[in-house]
């Protein structure tokens, strides 16, 4: 431990809301620190400047949780392992946060214990457990995103990770998580076999047909189902004079777009909204959430709650599966994997198996480039085996 930085200041590991460091520790003096430059930010310690770049992220939690997870470990790491403030890291101590993501150790320190708990609690840890290698590149991604622009902004002299290799993994040829034409057919099999004898029943089946033909028509994730509103649902003219109708969806990176709401979909709208007592019609700025839990209570469900539905659906369907014997088993073990993501991915590779036009998936899905969404065209991969199949022979 560098002695000329005492951490004796650092009692416990805590939240960086609750850290109270020494002029020593806070970052004031680091050695990393824009010296002669006029800085864009009024903050003067590391976790002033830490709170102004996270601040830009408030109005996307999820966005905003991940971030302030990252720039947190690292804060606390440097000021209770190596004793220097943040803005005195080098690229040195950062290859050795690296590994130390790879096992924080020691373990009673920063690991959590059984189960997560809240910020406020004295169990809190920085950790769930050790970061997996693609958890770590997403760590350095985010703390690199962040060091560049406390660079921009006048508060740091330079990026200790701008040296760093930009060493990306080969993507994956295609996208694998999704459900085949197949499985998807069963999928709706398994809904469409809920029991609808009691009211609570049929809220249980109205609910999940909504959700999947939603989740299926649409592409969103699963984060943008539980932010976003029936409200969200408008019509407007074509230059046919046809009215057709767009769900507009504010998601990742608080960004706003439009989806096509096909006539398949607003008819589930409205059989879903009848079920649950509303108007036929959203109003405009509707705030009626578009997953409401069971009992009808209009309140916005959670990502998880909504990825349990999903899950709950996978699973029935798998075990109808299962029984039909053991042919079946891998079709069992992908619905036994599947997560709500899948549905997303199983969208995608749906919009790109006809001929969709690849721009229109790309932006139905929400994607920045292009590049992304070819990694759904399971058909074009499919032409390319049988022309090579027909074409490239061993002939022995």
């Amino acid at each position: 431990m560098n002695q000329n930085f005492p951490t004796s200041n650092l009692l416990k590991i805590v939240p960086i809301e609750h850290l109270s460091l020494s002029s020593q520790l806070d970052g004031s003096l680091g050695a990393n620190r824009a010296v002669g430059n006029r800085p864009q930010i009024a903050a003067n310690t590391d976790i002033e400047a830490i709170k102004v770049w996270l601040a830009r992220y408030l109005d996307t939690k999820t966005t905003f949780d991940s971030y302030r997870k990252e720039a947190e470990r690292l804060l606390i790491w440097s000021v209770s392992e190596l004793g220097k403030p943040l803005s005195s890291l080098t690229h040195e101590d950062l290859l050795v946060f690296q590994h130390f993501l790879a096992n924080p150790q020691p373990e009673h320190k920063w690991i959590m214990p059984n189960r997560k708990v809240a910020r406020e609690d004295d169990r809190w840890r920085p950790f769930a457990g050790p970061l997996s290698p693609t958890s770590q590149r997403q760590a350095f991604v985010i703390l690199n995103g962040m060091f560049s622009w406390l660079v921009n902004a006048g508060y740091l002299a330079g990026n200790p990770l701008s040296l760093s290799r930009n060493r990306q993994r080969k993507a994956k040829p295609r996208v694998t998580r999704f459900l085949d034409e197949e499985l998807w057919n069963e999928v709706k099999i398994s809904i469409e076999s809920m029991p609808r004898e009691t009211n609570r029943e049929r809220e249980h089946y109205h609910r999940a047909r909504w959700l999947i033909s939603l989740l299926y028509v649409t592409g969103i994730r699963i984060s943008e189902v539980a932010e976003n509103t029936m409200g969200g649902f408008f019509g407007r003219r074509d230059k046919d004079n046809e009215i057709r109708y767009w769900l507009e969806i504010t998601g990742k990176g608080d960004k706003t777009r439009v989806v096509p709401a096909t006539k398949s979909l607003m008819d589930e709208l409205y059989r879903y909204r009848r079920e649950m007592g509303l108007q036929i019609t959203p109003a405009e700025g509707e705030e009626t959430p578009l997953l409401m839990p069971i009992g009808g209570r209009q309140q916005a469900m959670t990502r998880s709650a909504i990825h349990l539905i999903l899950k709950k659906i996978f699973a029935n369907t798998a075990e109808r599966l299962r029984a039909r014997g053991s042919d079946y088993a891998g079709r069992v073990a992908r619905l036994e994997a599947a997560s709500a993501h899948w549905m997303r991915h199983t969208a995608g590779s749906n919009m790109t198996s006809g001929s969709m036009d690849i721009r229109h998936v790309r932006d139905n899905l929400g994607h920045e480039s292009i590049t992304t969404t070819n990694n759904y065209l399971h058909s074009e991969d499919d032409k390319r085996h049988q022309d090579t199949e027909l074409n490239h022979k061993l002939n022995w």
